[in-house]
């Protein structure tokens, strides 16, 4: 994800500087010291998410915001709590205190990126079937075809791919977030921290679990924001 940092305090914009560069899907384009600055490079750059302060001089942060008519992923980073309401309101995909740790910096980036993800137009139909890619299979390379893929589950260092053309799912040695970067932008989305579903195949949704037909798949608290946004299509 490119993005940019709006902050007014050099010591923050330093901090910022040195997360993102410790946060292997982000690529900083710019640091600004102020909502003008940033305004520039919105208009000139792509830039898919946000570090944001509130209070700057001139134009405030949630100024900013709600001047974009298609504003980017963001990531409100601010010493004031009362702001909060105001920037949920503006659906904004977090809302970090100062000073904040990088454990909670990284839960917030990662909160982002499932938003990006889902605000991604998903993939046509046609397109998806033609969409694939291989694992290994004792010492074999087996083709996936992203628009057969059920769910995926995590069992410790492997992985269990369940089709819809097939019984036994696809047992390959790799983690749920490394096949997650070869899946279709927004096609898929975490339930829990085990399991990725594909949004398509969902027949039900439940208040802890998904269905696909009479498979029931657990939907945990971390993940809950990713279900409520499918209820929302």
């Amino acid at each position: 994800m490119r993005c940019i940092i709006v902050d007014d305090e050099p010591l923050v914009r330093e901090l910022l500087e040195d997360n993102i560069r410790q946060v292997p899907f982000l690529e900083l384009v710019s640091s600004c010291k102020s909502a003008t600055e940033a305004l520039a490079i919105l208009q000139n750059e792509q830039v898919d998410l946000v570090f944001l302060d509130i209070q700057m001089p001139r134009l405030s942060g949630l100024q900013l915001l709600q001047s974009l008519t298609h504003p980017p992923v963001v990531i409100i980073i601010s010493a004031y709590e009362k702001y909060a309401v105001e920037g949920f309101n503006l659906q904004v995909a977090d809302y970090i205190l100062k000073p904040f740790s990088f454990d909670r910096f990284l839960k917030a980036c990662n909160r982002a990126a499932e938003l990006f993800r889902l605000k991604k137009p998903a993939m046509p139909e046609e397109t998806a079937k033609n969409y694939d890619f291989f694992v290994n299979v004792e010492y074999s390379h087996v083709k996936i075809i992203a628009a057969d893929i059920l769910y995926i589950e995590s069992d410790r260092d492997y992985i269990k791919i369940y089709l819809s053309s097939a019984a036994k799912p696809v047992i390959t040695r790799m983690s749920l977030k490394s096949i997650e970067a070869k899946l279709p932008e927004g096609a898929f989305i975490r339930t829990h921290k085990s399991f990725l579903v594909a949004v398509s195949k969902i027949t039900t949704i439940k208040r802890d679990t998904v269905c696909i037909g009479s498979t029931e798949i657990p939907v945990s608290e971390t993940f809950r924001e990713n279900i409520n946004r499918v209820l929302k299509y």
